[in-house]
């Protein structure tokens, strides 16, 4: 059963301190020593450099990503296998720990909005690590949004988004807008459902989620004191770019996160 925001507020967790004396030093090393090494790994020379298959960029974000997760007291698993190459893969949304998850596993360009960019530290990174950005509500910005993802899709680069939109509460899996998905169907590329889930059978969705008048900062500083938990990413069975077209490639994908979420 899911936890409640009420039920996490009026709960009194005596680890709570302990765990912010932990984790705080571990947090400050990860961003004055592992930072400017992952950042200094992502450049157009190391793009051209793979180790054991991947490239030397990709693994930089991925153990970077790891390590974040492992601080905030996640440990990762991973379930099924990502395709290489091009591909649009597209998850559920939670919070901003969504892209963290995903790129501990698998490093990808996601579509973010652009408010991610003010975001402390977090917007920075991203946008070294390639993220598309757009502007909620534009429909300007949305063309060129998917003329790039289009692009890097051509190119034979991963793109990640969020169809639903924006975050949720952790409850649901809300309706998926179809229309970016249309960057598969024009690159000819697979799309990836992505379930990602955290605790033990998803208990911990709405804990991690923003709770009502919640800001990233504050959002951040909780999840940071949560107890350990498990957190999974469950790549499923990719769906070729069909001749149905955008929309029954967004309800399919839906469904099949759906499945994992709400067995």
């Amino acid at each position: 059963m899911q936890e409640t925001h009420e039920a996490r507020t009026t709960t009194r967790d005596a680890l709570r301190g302990a765990r912010y004396a932990v984790r705080l030093p571990l947090l400050f090393l990860h961003l004055v020593i592992a930072l400017p090494i992952t950042l200094a790994l992502i450049n157009p020379l190391t793009r051209r450099w793979t180790v054991a298959g991947e490239r030397i960029d990709h693994r930089a974000i991925r153990l970077w990503s790891r390590g974040l997760m492992r601080i905030f007291g996640w440990r990762t698993r991973r379930i099924g296998m990502p395709l290489p190459g091009a591909a649009l893969f597209v998850a559920n949304h939670v919070s901003w720990l969504d892209i963290e998850l995903m790129h501990s596993q698998r490093a990808v360009g996601f579509v973010a909005k652009s408010e991610i960019s003010r975001w402390p530290l977090i917007g920075w990174i991203a946008r070294r690590g390639g993220t598309i950005y757009h502007r909620r509500g534009n429909t300007e910005s949305l063309a060129g949004v998917l003329h790039e993802m289009v692009e890097r899709l051509q190119s034979g680069q991963a793109v990640g988004v969020f169809p639903e939109g924006g975050a949720n509460a952790g409850d649901t899996v809300k309706t998926f807008h179809a229309r970016i998905f249309q960057a598969a169907v024009a690159a000819q590329v697979p799309v990836q459902p992505v379930a990602l889930r955290y605790g033990a059978g998803g208990s911990a969705q709405t804990t991690i989620a923003f709770a009502p008048g919640e800001n990233f900062l504050q959002n951040f500083w909780r999840v940071l004191g949560e107890p350990a938990r498990m957190a999974e990413v469950h790549f499923l069975e990719p769906l070729p770019p069909s001749a149905d077209g955008r929309r029954k490639l967004a309800e399919t994908s839906r469904e099949r996160i759906l499945a994992v979420m709400h067995p």
